[in-house]
């Protein structure tokens, strides 16, 4: 997709230590032509085998759970990289989403899924997660903290730079096909990312917290993650209204896809269905799902977005 025109990048001032300093600025990008898909290592994801995690020897930094559903913890692995693990019942299915947002060409996280982890000096997190053998901790999802990269403000799914686009009215049905209950702004980031050798930076327009998936939408009481049988009853699309596609979701913000049209269903449809099956199993084989969930769960996926193309 076509940069965003030059007004439209953020240049911000933040205040530090009493002085105004200039925020980083670029170019905001969003999407970008994935090529072809079936390259797409969906097993590794985003950050390839060169970026996995050292789980030889994990340390904790710091706790990042005062708010939110899940604990997380900032942790340094064996090569002396950052991340941030995340645990409970939101690791698995984000680990998931993130590949499936990156297979069709969006910007977003870098994530892996430990199995089982050791973590050194770590408190018990404010809530009840699963543990695992050598009083490790189980399905953890460590998600990069690259050196250079800088995380700002929130962005707003009805104001930015890509509104209105085919690229960002995709996305909302992406989310809505893996059910993702929780679109409000703050799960929103804009991340910059510095240029190399001197060039420009970019502004990557990204979804920082995609766990509310691969359950049931709904309100505060019926809506869950992480449930793969309630996503494979789950409704999709309803119905095709003239020009437009009418969705069964009942998530947050749920307005954000009352005006899809079909072509702009369609084209994220079609770049979904050229994913096979193989690839599918392998987001969720990343995820650490058992053999009959991951045959439950991609069976539902490619459903959905056979309900897509169908269109």
């Amino acid at each position: 997709m076509p940069a965003a025109p030059a007004q439209d990048k953020i240049e911000k001032t933040e205040k530090k230590d009493g002085m105004k300093k200039a925020a980083p600025t670029g170019t905001p990008v969003l999407w970008r032509d994935p090529g072809d898909l079936s390259t797409r290592n969906i097993l590794l994801g985003r950050g390839g085998e060169e970026m996995k995690p050292d789980l030889s020897s994990v340390s904790f930094i710091e706790d990042e759970s005062a708010t939110g559903y899940s604990p997380k913890f900032r942790v340094r692995d064996g090569a002396g990289k950052v991340w941030m693990a995340k645990f409970g019942r939101e690791a698995q299915p984000e680990t998931v989403a993130a590949r499936l947002v990156w297979a069709v060409g969006y910007v977003g996280e870098t994530n892996y899924l430990a199995p089982c982890v050791q973590i050194k000096g770590a408190p018990e997190p404010r809530k009840k997660v699963d543990r695992c053998e050598g009083k490790g901790f189980a399905n953890v999802r460590f998600e990069a903290r690259p050196e250079g990269h800088k995380r700002l403000e929130a962005w707003s799914w009805k104001k930015n730079p890509f509104a209105g686009t085919k690229e960002m009215e995709g996305l909302v049905v992406l989310m809505a096909l893996i059910n993702n209950w929780d679109l409000k702004d703050s799960n929103n980031k804009i991340v910059y990312v510095p240029g190399g050798e001197g060039a420009e930076g970019e502004l990557h327009y990204i979804i920082s917290d995609l766990g509310a998936t691969f359950g049931k939408t709904g309100n505060f009481i019926t809506h869950n993650r992480n449930e793969p049988k309630d996503y494979a009853k789950s409704k999709f699309v309803e119905r095709r209204e003239g020009g437009k596609v009418a969705f069964g979701y009942a998530g947050k913000n749920r307005g954000l896809l009352s005006g899809i049209t079909v072509e702009e269903a369609k084209w994220i449809g079609d770049l979904l269905a050229k994913l096979t099956d193989e690839q599918l199993q392998d987001a969720f084989r990343a995820a650490n799902y058992g053999p009959e969930d991951v045959m439950l769960l991609t069976a539902a996926l490619r459903g959905k977005i056979n309900e897509l193309v169908a269109l």
